[in-house]
């Protein structure tokens, strides 16, 4: 599995581009990455706040990540605009019957897959050695591009889940 996402976040936003990570429930059949492709490019191209264009980007990313960012350099992002790029994640939602914000569903990369772990199944695979201190983690709560760059994809034992794996260990 190729982890090099770095590439494809545009070099031309600033380090502090805020940043929203949405996880599929499921991986992407191709037809629906091209058809969810043009849905976000659409939405990009259209994205304003208080009609002023933002500078915004959307990919997918392993086929189930969506990933989001507007350039505030340009133009800061209010609520108005930041519920409009919502409705753009909950129309993939309804048009691919898949769930974009659950936020118990933790992703990991076990034998180079992206793997979901229900929360309340987290203990039972910390204990049976399913996830360790080293297997990556996919940290959705990254906020801007410099974050999205260097902690999005972690080792379990550098995220949150850093305390559990010392009640585990």
């Amino acid at each position: 599995m190729d982890l090099n996402y770095q590439v494809h976040i545009p070099a031309d936003f600033h380090a502090t581009s805020r940043v929203w990570v949405y996880q599929s429930s499921r991986l992407f059949a191709l037809s629906e990455v091209f058809a969810i492709e043009k849905v976000l490019n659409d939405f990009t191209a259209q994205w304003k706040s208080h009609g002023t264009p933002v500078k915004g980007y959307a990919n997918l990313f392993f086929g189930q990540f969506i990933v989001l960012m507007a350039d505030e350099t340009a133009t800061g992002v209010s609520g108005c605009s930041t519920d409009s790029s919502v409705h753009v994640i909950k129309e993939i939602e309804q048009l691919f019957n898949v769930d974009m914000f659950n936020r118990q569903n933790l992703a990991f990369i076990i034998k180079d897959k992206v793997q979901l772990l229900p929360l309340p199944q987290l203990n039972y695979a910390l204990n049976n050695g399913f996830i360790t201190g080293e297997t990556l983690y996919f940290n959705n709560l990254v906020a801007t591009k410099e974050e999205l760059l260097s902690k999005w994809i972690i080792p379990a034992g550098e995220s949150w889940l850093k305390s559990k794996l010392k009640v585990t260990a």
